[in-house]
């Protein structure tokens, strides 16, 4: 099949790659002529690990090319994405701008020739099935006075549940492929473009095996309103379960629990799950806040308040807070004192910086007249071009971040910090203090190294109080 997609950050680019890689011929749109240059030459505008190699398979297989015209490619195709952002406004709702000109511009590009699918691929307020269905008609009109009736269409809702840092796996090999629309045409076009992940029949790429148990991908098809809920719904319920894990660490450091050792325990439950219970300087990234508020805003447009999304939110924001106040707790005073950073991205395996809680810990230590250096093994040229303001001292290894610092603060759990020469570390140091904001580290292994630490549901003591020993599994 042709595919057309809209929109080259995230989800457009890993799309594309993966849809072209199944064998379909694909050309991805966008207005930044800059980034369409940078992927012409096999040069990623985003870090996702493997994206640049399975780009090349792609381009060896089904098909893909990147340009900046929109009507060429989209009147050719059966399926056109829009995977266009949709920030947040102040008032919570979504910015639907650029989804708007995506569907009036994909209207006007069609003709009679052939039955075509729009697929909303960015996540969009609920409702916003139908909002693209007539820009889509609009921009047919204004393109082809009275010929409205001559040129058949459908309007779907796909939405996606990429991780950044796994969206290729995430989109080769998913839980579930959620398709939404009114008519069964539109659906089934969706079910043939998607046969090769539904059925698996693809060849794996060999850096990206196939998971050994993975057979078929479950399909749900539902209406366009509830697929643009399913998405919403998803992202509110993980960052609702991520902010209850923090809740009850922040319990568990005040009574003597081990938070780790909780959220074991709690996540053997089949009905909970072990996923997402981590403890730490809360989530960040464009998903989460953003659906949460989209979510929000829609519900007082209907008359009801969500208390529990609006805590979600409260428990997030006071969480990054911790390593501020854990900080003060060791040192007092900050004013003058120097901290290292380990990590700015929101997450591992990623440069995205958007939301990311190191900044927002930068920012406050920089006011309070601290001296800040950071160290992050990919988001440091992002963070230099995004954020040129802020007075961070980038630092070309961790060792060289904690070199006289008086604190080391670990805000993005990469796996190579884990196996840091802690000892190494500490006697770098001015003051050998160090808040592990996401419990990377073993503190015994910590305090053995040299180091006053703290974590985050871990009580402050030297070794277990009644020589228990920690939980293991048989």
């Amino acid at each position: 099949m042709r595919v057309t997609v809209i929109g080259t950050g995230y989800v457009g680019t890993v799309t594309g790659a993966c849809l072209a890689y199944c064998g379909h011929r694909v050309t991805c749109v966008d207005t930044d002529a800059r980034k369409i240059e940078k992927l012409r030459r096999g040069e990623m505008p985003i870090y996702e690990p493997w994206l640049e190699e399975l780009l090349q398979l792609a381009a060896a297989r089904g098909g893909i090319d990147f340009t900046t015209g929109l009507e060429a490619p989209a009147a050719e195709s059966d399926v056109i994405f829009i995977a266009v952002g949709t920030p947040p406004l102040e008032t919570g709702e979504a910015n639907l701008c650029y989804l708007e000109a995506a569907a009036r511009s994909s209207g006007a590009a069609m003709d009679d020739s052939r039955f075509r699918v729009v697929v909303n691929k960015s996540t969009v307020p609920v409702g916003s099935g139908n909002l693209v269905d007539t820009l889509v008609r609009e921009g047919i009109g204004e393109a082809h006075p009275g010929q409205l009736k001559r040129i058949h269409f459908g309007v779907a809702s796909n939405p996606e549940f990429l991780r950044e840092g796994n969206a290729i796996a995430d989109s080769l090999y998913p839980d579930r492929i959620v398709l939404g629309a009114e008519e069964e045409r539109t659906l089934q076009v969706l079910r043939e473009l998607y046969g090769p992940l539904i059925a698996q029949s693809f060849e794996a790429p060999a850096f990206l095996p196939r998971p050994a148990a993975l057979a078929q991908v479950p399909v749900v098809t539902t209406t366009l309103t509830s697929a643009e809920m399913i998405k919403y719904a998803a992202n509110a319920f993980l960052a609702v379960k991520i902010g209850f894990a923090n809740e009850v660490a922040n319990i568990c450091e005040r009574v003597g629990a081990e938070a780790p050792e909780v959220m074991t325990g709690i996540g053997l439950d089949a009905r909970i799950g072990a996923r997402f219970l981590n403890p730490g300087l809360g989530w960040g990234g464009s998903c989460f806040g953003k659906d949460i508020q989209s979510l929000l805003h829609t519900a007082r447009e209907y008359g009801y308040r969500s208390r529990l999304l609006e805590a979600a939110l409260e428990v997030n924001l006071a969480q990054r807070q911790l390593a501020i106040q854990k900080l003060q707790e060791k040192l007092f005073i900050l004013k003058g004192r120097t901290i290292a950073l380990l990590g700015l991205a929101f997450k591992p395996e990623t440069d995205d910086l958007r939301d990311a809680p190191s900044l927002q810990i930068a920012e406050r230590l920089l006011q309070m007249g601290a001296r800040v250096k950071a160290y992050d093994p990919i988001a440091m040229e992002a963070c230099r071009e995004s954020y040129p303001a802020l007075r961070i001292q980038y630092c070309g290894s961790a060792e060289d971040a904690a070199q006289d610092a008086d604190a080391l603060v670990l805000v993005t759990e990469w796996k190579q910090f884990a196996s840091l020469d802690l000892r190494g570390l500490a006697k770098r140091m001015a003051r050998a203090i160090l808040v592990d904001g996401r419990n990377l580290f073993d503190p015994e292994t910590a305090r053995q190294a040299g180091f006053d630490y703290c974590g985050i549901g871990r009580p402050q003591r030297a070794a277990r109080t009644n020589g228990a020993a920690a939980p293991t599994m048989t």
